[in-house]
């Protein structure tokens, strides 16, 4: 298949694979389905992102910036970030899981891109330090430690559901309570 229009092929290929990669993970996602899926070339795919790994961290990237894009740490406002991190993932279930897949196929590896990824988090942790420069955030937890236990806290119910379900319950109202406490625990964290 010829590619007519590169931009929304690769768009295609994109949504493909983040679908893919969501599912499967690294090692189960298959170029052939990916392929298939965004109606494009396999060689294409090779041809515009390398090869499956390098497609994996593409995704991967695009998905943190979107994020970043969409909810930027706000120190001034830590209980509206946090429901905002948690509809997020509520809405974009798949950075979760790839995540997820990320962490179980590299550990403690490098990661590809992982300069790009330090850049992403410092940005964040420097928000959060600047809030604690400026007292409204509370300095007890160093920034990279507050923002990991923040996050952690956040994504931690959509990464496993059916814990929040056995653990908390699985009503609306459990769920709503579950935020509240998140949001608690999250003031006491900043607390000054």
């Amino acid at each position: 298949m010829a590619a007519k229009d590169p931009e929304a092929t690769k768009a295609r290929i994109f949504e493909a694979a983040t679908a893919e990669f969501a599912d499967y993970g690294i090692a189960g996602a298959r170029v052939d389905r990916i392929a298939a899926s965004a109606k494009a070339n396999k060689q294409l795919i090779y041809a515009y992102f390398g090869n499956k790994a390098e497609l994996f961290a593409h995704v991967l990237e695009r998905s943190m910036v979107d994020l970043a894009a969409s909810v930027p740490v706000d120190p001034d406002d830590i209980e509206g970030w946090m429901d905002r991190l948690m509809d997020y993932h509520a809405a974009h279930p798949e950075l979760l899981r790839l995540l997820f897949w990320e962490g179980l196929e590299y550990g403690t590896s490098e990661l590809p891109h992982e300069e790009q990824r330090q850049e992403h988090y410092s940005r964040k942790v420097a928000a959060l330090r600047d809030g604690q420069e400026r007292g409204v955030v509370g300095s007890a937890i160093p920034a990279p430690d507050l923002l990991f236990l923040l996050v952690a806290m956040a994504n931690w119910a959509s990464f496993v559901p059916q814990m929040a379900r056995i653990l908390v319950g699985g009503e609306d109202a459990d769920a709503q309570r579950l935020r509240d406490s998140m949001k608690e625990a999250a003031r006491r964290l900043i607390a000054r």
